[in-house]
Formats: C-alpha cells, structure tokens, sequence
C-alpha cells in the first residue's frame, strides 16, 4: 500500500515529537541542549501569560512589516517587471542589497531609529522587500509578450497592463516570492528582538538562552515555528483562493492571444 504524501508528512512529525521526547529522557541528548517535548510544553502552559504577552508584542512588529515587505515588495516588483528601464536601473542595486547580510547593518536601525519596536520593524522589513521584489519582478518578465502586445492594443492602461495582464499570469512566482518574504519577516523580528529589544519572542529566546532555561527557550522557539506555519497557512489559502481567478483570466486571454 503506497502511503500519500499528507500521511507521509504526519507520520515524520509524529516520529520527530516521539524522537525529542524519548533521546533526552533517555540521556542520549543533554537536556541542556534538547529538553524534552513534555518539559516544554510544561514550561510554555506554566508561563503562558508571559508569552502571550510576548507573542502579542512580536505579532503586531510582524504585522506591520508584513504590510511593508510582502505588500510592497509585490507591487514594486510588478512596476519594475514591467519598465525596462527601471529593471535595468533598479534590479542591479536590490540584488547587490540582498547579498549583503542585513543582520550586520542593524546597529545602523538602532541607531537611526531607536531600541524600539521601530527598528525591528524596519529591519524585518528591508530584510523581507528584497526576496519579494526580486521574486516578482522576475516573475513578470516570463509573461508572454503576446498577451502584453494584445492588452496595449486594446487601449489598456499601465494599471489595467499590471492588474489584468501581469499579476494574474504571475501569480504563482508572487506567491512563492510572499512565502520566502515572510518567513524572512518573522526571521528579521525575532532575530531584532533577540539583538536588543525588553519584549518579544526573540527578547524571550535571549533570557532564557542566558539563564540556561532550555525548556522556556525551546517553548518561544515553538511559538516563532507556529507563526511561520500559519503564514505559510495563510499563503496556501490564498493559493487556493485565486486559482479559480487565475484560470478564468487565462481563459479570458487564450482568444485574443490566439488571435495575435
């Protein structure tokens, strides 16, 4: 009997949780460095008031920077896909910005923007821009020139052009550029709370990880992997969302492209 994919998937998760249980219990793994999964679960319900405190502080510096990355490192990338002369001019320099480890540059946000809740968010932010506007922008120019040639010759506008023509046939690598965005947004807060910050998962991580508490720094880890799988969640929703929408604008192009 061959098992799918979801089954196979469940059944590595459940080998992984039985693994973290029983190799410290078992003292083939110091607990200093892998507390067992009931003593951290224990140390995350025993301090769930703190880290929902926490958590709630690390969410809202992820939401903001979420909007600033995702949202608009999608509709930059769609405009410059879409200009050559800004591809040329532009792409260059966010490539050469994306190879540079930002980690490195964030005593520049503390020091322009303060120890606050500023700095994180724009830190996780440029460090989520640059993969999403790459990502997208390279996703626009492997449209169909056709479809492009079509849209101006039936008197389309620039906005009509992005929102008719290139964001539908790019939805897929726009979607993959959000997931890679994100995950790098929760990255970039947590990575800020942990440099310097008095709240946040990362400000957790970083405590307990100096008191040697490794029940309570696996717990916040725990809690930063459910926020990646609820983007990630979130991403698959709306995959599922806009396939009809996509399939229907295809069909609406396949005539007038044939026609070209």
């Amino acid at each position: 009997m061959r098992l799918d994919a979801t089954t196979v998937r469940r059944l590595l998760i459940v080998l992984l949780i039985v693994a973290w249980e029983v190799l410290p219990q078992a003292g083939l793994v110091p607990r200093l460095f892998l507390p067992p999964v009931s003593a951290t679960v224990a140390a995350l319900w025993g301090s769930a008031p703190e880290y929902a405190y926490h958590l709630w502080v690390t969410l809202q510096e992820v939401a903001i920077s979420m909007l600033f990355a995702c949202v608009g490192g999608v509709a930059a990338g769609l405009v410059i896909g879409n200009s050559v002369r800004l591809r040329q001019l532009l792409l260059p320099l966010a490539s050469a910005g994306f190879a540079i480890p930002l980690v490195i540059l964030y005593p520049l946000f503390t020091a322009w923007f303060g120890i606050g809740p500023e700095s994180k968010i724009v830190f996780a932010s440029v460090y989520g821009f640059l993969p999403t506007l790459l990502g997208t922008a390279a996703g626009v120019q492997t449209i169909d020139r056709h479809l492009v040639t079509v849209a101006r010759s039936l008197g389309a506008s620039r906005f009509q052009q992005i929102t008719r023509v290139f964001l539908p046939a790019a939805i897929p690598t726009v979607l993959s550029s959000l997931r890679i965005g994100g995950a790098l947004v929760i990255v970039g807060v947590t990575v800020a709370e942990m440099l310097t910050s008095t709240a946040g998962i990362g400000f957790l991580i970083s405590r307990y990880r100096t008191l040697l508490d490794s029940p309570h720094v696996f717990a916040a880890i725990l809690l930063v992997l459910a926020m990646a799988i609820a983007f990630d969640w979130l991403v698959q929703l709306i995959e599922r969302r806009v396939a009809g929408w996509q399939r229907a604008i295809r069909t609406e192009q396949a005539p007038a492209a044939a026609y070209s």
